[in-house]
């Protein structure tokens, strides 16, 4: 204030250079002169700072579309811009833009990006069709009132569709199973179910085959294990549970699991029906998933192996011999017949389970 009125009295002084008090206090002509007819009609008052904000703003949304974004924000604390806007024109409510959104929710002092997000834009890869490939992982444990929960998520990699969010007690290979058969039973088949290297999984042998994969390719399904240490290469299910952990496991610790799975069930179809995915160009997943053509049986079904394959049954703990050489196979396929084809090296066969190829044996390395 004091800067403006020592301007404004040196400018109004008879034979003052106007254009050179303003080169000389750092502001422009139109400032400067601004600054004078203030002064002359208000006085010193004049000079005091004023808002910026219009008068009106005949642009503004409506009081209407504003409750209801700052409504469904209520509903949905870990949503953003987009997937608010996106819901909103959707159901009919109100065409707006992300930002406008944004700003909205800033007015009403919500806080925006703590429950995440920032992350860089990465090339996305999905397969062509539904089904062509679940994923499948625990979310870690979460805590109970009392006792432990332990959710299972399967998703549909084209799609991003939840089959499956189940509040588990534990990750044994028969929990997973009898979740699987219900999926199986409403969807259908996938073609190959990638999962990562832990129990129940893997085993940590060479072929990292286990009871539960043994079953799966029993059914008719290809299974595959991510790399060690890349998670990423179950990306999609992981990205799902960072929103599962923002959107439904942020509260109080659930009383028991029927609790948990309430709520995993109400969230579930939240997340299907009417949540935007930016990954679906702002569809939900609904809108892209169609169940499999591929029934589940209930009883597993005779399997034949191609002519010219050489076939074995596993004994006790995974041993079997070929051409007088012994070796093991793994504990998973005792009792099975898997088929030994040659390669193109002499000595080196492929071992197949059914459909599935599980390892690669050199007979060059044991001894008759």
């Amino acid at each position: 204030m004091s800067q403006k009125e020592e301007f404004v009295r040196l400018a109004l002084a008879p034979g003052a250079n106007v254009s050179a008090l303003c080169r000389r206090f750092g502001i422009g002509r139109t400032c400067g002169h601004k600054l004078i007819a203030r002064f002359r009609a208000e006085g010193v008052a004049g000079l005091a700072e004023r808002s910026r904000r219009p008068k009106s703003s005949p642009r503004r949304s409506p009081p209407s579309l504003e409750a209801a974004v700052v409504s469904l924000r209520k509903e949905c604390p870990a949503w953003g811009g987009r997937k608010i806007a996106g819901v909103l024109e959707r159901d009919g409510i109100g065409a707006i833009a992300p930002s406008t959104v944004s700003g909205i929710l800033r007015r009403n002092g919500v806080e925006l990006g703590a429950l995440g997000g920032g992350a860089q834009p990465f090339i996305r890869f999905e397969h062509e069709a539904p089904n062509d490939l679940w994923q499948m992982d625990f979310n870690g444990h979460v805590p109970l009132r009392q006792g432990r929960l332990h959710p299972l998520t399967v998703l549909d990699d084209h799609s991003r569709f939840s089959l499956a969010l189940e509040a588990c007690s534990d990750e044994t290979t028969e929990t997973v199973k009898a979740r699987l058969i219900t999926a199986f039973r409403r969807y259908g088949l996938p073609w190959r179910i990638a999962i990562d290297n832990g129990p129940p999984w893997g085993d940590g042998g060479r072929n990292n085959l286990t009871v539960l994969g043994v079953w799966l390719i029993e059914v008719g399904v290809a299974i595959s294990h991510s790399r060690p240490y890349h998670p990423q290469t179950l990306g999609k299910d992981e990205r799902f549970h960072r929103s599962l952990k923002a959107e439904a496991l942020q509260g109080p610790p659930f009383e028991s699991l029927q609790h948990a799975q309430s709520a995993f069930d109400s969230w579930r179809h939240l997340y299907n029906t009417k949540r935007p995915h930016d990954g679906l160009a702002g569809a939900v997943p609904l809108d892209r998933y169609r169940p499999s053509g591929r029934d589940f049986c209930e009883t597993v079904a005779p399997f034949d192996y191609a002519a010219g394959d050489l076939l074995r049954k596993i004994q006790q703990k995974g041993a079997t011999s070929l051409f007088g050489r012994a070796f093991k196979i793994c504990n998973a396929v005792a009792g099975k017949v898997v088929a030994f084809r040659p390669t193109e090296i002499d000595g080196v066969f492929d071992v197949f389970f059914r459909h599935q190829k599980i390892q690669t044996i050199d007979l060059n390395q044991f001894q008759r």
